[in-house]
């Protein structure tokens, strides 16, 4: 039985024994007017042994409640239809990944875009490195994140009788940070471990993921790092777009030059801004049929939420180390956002 199936029946049961209020304010949100409809799923992932919880944004007609998707204190969220009534049709799907620390929430402002302009798309919370069960331990075993995606595939093409609007011949994925690492390994591209166990030794490649390994005591030479090296190519993927990738100078050339998919890979911010650790530039070359963009005035924690005007001191007294509000050059990111969701949604639009 799918998830999907699965949870309906065990809403149903609660609300036979009066745990309804739940639903009950549920049903006094208003009616939702917009055409970004969004509901929920889980599927089983075996390398973790484990459910792995997904939303699913979709082309929808008026109707079902109006929510707000993601958003805190720091962010602002996403407006949305809760289980609004679809557009007629199969459309074709984008699995987006979430950078470490992060969650698929953050994304409703590239989410809701694309299912503007006629997408399913699909995000997958990553166990381990998401919003509030985020670990050092879990973001070193980067082989986890590729198989989560390819969990919610088997889910989903398993189960087309509940996904009859996603046309599974139609699958792209779109990755931020260490979510673009995962959108490359589903590409099939590999990592040397070896140079994943020296990532650390002579820098911290301009950002804080070495000192939170530090801060926390992991020593990636003491650790069996051998199942990053595998092949994690999902054939279902037939094209993809990275942002940002996480540990990109451990991908091998091989590897790189036998990506066979379209691949659009864009950097935030202008050359010589851009951290070691997640510029793509050198990587390009090597993959046949990438091409490769700046966003420039922009910053690596540009394609997170806007910030509300109170994050920055959120974020301050809890101590973040990353300044996960800031921008460049004066712009603002809902302006760098317009030109992400222009850029993407294009390129997509072209290779489905």
């Amino acid at each position: 039985m799918s998830k999907l199936k699965s949870f309906a029946k065990i809403t149903a049961f609660a609300c036979g024994l009066g745990l309804c209020g739940w639903g009950a304010y549920e049903m006094t949100r208003p009616a939702y007017d917009g055409t970004s409809g969004i509901t929920y799923g889980s599927a089983h992932a075996p390398v973790r042994n484990r459910d792995v919880d997904f939303h699913v944004w979709y082309p929808a007609m008026p109707g079902g409640r109006a929510i707000t998707v993601g958003g805190n204190g720091v962010f602002y969220g996403t407006p949305a239809g809760r289980n609004a009534p679809r557009q007629a049709g199969q459309f074709p799907a984008i699995i987006i990944s979430h950078g470490a620390g992060g969650n698929a929430g953050q994304f409703g402002w590239i989410a809701s875009k694309l299912a503007q302009a006629g997408f399913v798309v699909v995000l997958p919370n990553h166990p381990g490195t998401t919003t509030g069960n985020a670990s050092a331990e879990a973001a070193v075993r980067v082989w986890e994140r590729p198989s989560d995606v390819t969990a919610v595939l088997d889910e989903i093409t398993s189960n087309a009788e509940d996904y009859p609007f996603i046309d599974a011949g139609r699958i792209s994925v779109l990755g931020f940070s260490a979510g673009g690492y995962t959108a490359m390994a589903l590409s099939g591209a590999r990592v040397d471990p070896g140079r994943l166990q020296r990532f650390c030794d002579l820098t911290d490649h301009g950002m804080s993921d070495c000192a939170f390994l530090a801060h926390f005591g992991i020593d990636l030479h003491s650790l069996d790092l051998s199942p990053a090296g595998q092949d994690l190519r999902d054939t279902r993927i037939r094209s993809a777009v990275i942002v940002d990738p996480g540990i990109v100078s451990t991908l091998t050339e091989e590897s790189l030059s036998q990506i066979d998919i379209p691949m659009l890979v864009i950097n935030l911010g202008d050359e010589g801004t851009i951290p070691n650790g997640v510029n793509a530039r050198d990587a390009v070359p090597l993959i046949p049929q990438a091409q490769y963009r700046l966003v420039p005035d922009s910053t690596h924690f540009s394609f997170l939420a806007e910030c509300k005007p109170a994050g920055p001191r959120i974020l301050e007294n809890e101590g973040e180390l990353d300044p996960l509000c800031e921008d460049a050059g004066g712009r603002s990111r809902a302006n760098i956002h317009a030109e992400l969701s222009d850029i993407i949604v294009s390129y997509l639009l072209d290779k489905v």
